[in-house]
């Protein structure tokens, strides 16, 4: 008797040949996903685009599904996805994509079947939004984006309430402004 959630599975017509999601070993996370092509597709350097995986899944209530890049795709090729992990919601019925990308400095050709994803199910839990005035402070405050350093080990940090700034009304500059260009500044 299986204790786990079940996840139903639909192969597409043109796919009943291909293996339903299996785990690799007794402890792995994720599942493999498989190129549902109906030829070689060629991705060149920079370049990406939607793979069908040729399935479709309905995902038990309180769990979501997340497509993550496989390892060696990544460094053997420089092949990666782009929206890592990307989501699938319990409510989705449509077939499964994969949004793949060539980071690498050769064309990577991508063959009917091939492993090109893994699929975890994790468990998620939706949250009540409530709007206030001012959020509570915390140490970090707006920090983001590598604030906290890039070197190990990682420096004691201040746990002083007192130094602590609270960011209801903080104003605008560049160092705040989520759209600003990666990169180090030449």
């Amino acid at each position: 008797m299986c204790d786990r959630p079940k996840v139903f599975i639909r192969l597409e017509q043109d796919y009943k040949d291909f293996p339903l999601p299996q785990y690799a070993t007794p402890f792995s996370a994720g599942v493999d996903l498989h190129a549902a092509t109906r030829s070689d597709i060629v991705l060149k350097p920079g370049q990406w685009r939607l793979i069908s995986t040729g399935v479709r899944i309905a995902i038990p209530t309180g769990y979501e599904g997340q497509i993550r890049p496989r390892s060696g795709l990544a460094l053997k090729y420089g092949v990666t996805l782009l929206n890592a992990p990307g989501t699938i919601d319990a409510d989705y019925r449509g077939i499964v994509g994969v949004i793949l990308v060539n980071l690498g400095d050769e064309p990577f050709v991508i063959h009917r079947g091939d492993r090109i994803a893994q699929l975890v199910i994790a468990p998620i839990q939706q949250c009540a939004f409530e709007e206030v005035e001012s959020l509570k402070p915390s140490m970090r405050g707006a920090g983001g984006f590598g604030s906290t350093g890039f070197s190990w080990p990682v420096k004691q940090q201040n746990t002083d309430d007192s130094q602590m700034t609270e960011y209801s009304n903080e104003p605008y500059t560049q160092e705040n402004d989520v759209t600003q260009a990666g990169g180090k500044d030449e």
